[in-house]
């Protein structure tokens, strides 16, 4: 698995994104396309994305909404791309938060040197960390997770440990309930989080997870292999 920057493409023209994407696949970049705001959406809900390239003119919401929407709960650096040249354009999509603007037509080799710019000044920013963020509690089936203790509690209020590895993975899981995940979107959202990548496999940490969280490990419930797909984890989810 690649595991360079995570580049989401948005952008209407099927070709545009082909050009890009290839270009940045040679510099090593890993790539997710979307050609509008709900592709867009469901790129973001499924895998760590590290930087946006997020078109002006797109189909329904335009790249002006979407980045101010983005604005609203993330900090992911926005390159805003578009045929527009004038100031006032510019102006406004840095004003509703992108951290470039890049204009159209646009060289391969500018395009990356602006990214890995910006990646730069990202690392180099303080953004809002994890612990940062208000905890919540998920309720699901038996259990209880809570994100400021890192804690999954029974139904008799017992706590079941859990490793680091483990406790990414559920989280991931437990925020995109009745989703099907395939092993590389979950090695993604579980490193985006932890500071380590994960010392065993993902179909290892899911089995552990089961013998801590199924009634019977042999016939999972609760997380549930799809064939040829991933995992999908089956219970509603509520917060606390």
């Amino acid at each position: 698995m690649n595991t360079g920057p995570h580049i989401l493409i948005v952008d209407d023209h099927r070709e545009i994104r082909e050009l890009v994407g290839r270009a940045l696949s040679q510099e090593g970049f890993r790539i997710t396309a979307a050609a509008d705001g709900k592709a867009m959406r469901k790129a973001l809900a499924d895998s760590r994305i590290d930087l946006i390239l997020l078109d002006l003119m797109l189909p329904g919401e335009d790249g002006l909404s979407l980045c101010r929407a983005i604005r609203t709960d993330s900090s992911i650096p926005i390159i805003m791309l578009t045929a527009k040249g004038e100031e006032v354009d510019r102006v406004i999509g840095l004003e509703m938060g992108a951290d470039d603007y890049l204009p159209k037509p646009f060289g391969s080799r500018e395009l990356i040197a602006r990214i890995r710019a910006v990646l730069r000044r990202s690392h180099m920013e303080p953004v809002r960390s994890e612990q940062g963020q208000q905890p919540k509690r998920y309720q699901f089936d038996r259990w209880l997770l809570n994100t400021e203790s890192r804690e999954l509690l029974g139904e008799d209020g017992v706590t079941v440990p859990l490793s680091t590895g483990e406790y990414e993975l559920l989280l991931a899981l437990v925020e995109r309930p009745q989703r099907v995940l395939n092993r590389d979107q979950l090695l993604d959202l579980t490193r985006g989080r932890a500071a380590t990548a994960f010392d065993r496999s993902i179909d290892t940490q899911v089995s552990r997870l089961r013998k801590k969280l199924e009634r019977d490990p042999a016939e999972p419930q609760v997380i549930k292999t799809i064939w040829g797909g991933g995992y999908m984890f089956t219970p509603a989810v509520s917060e606390r």
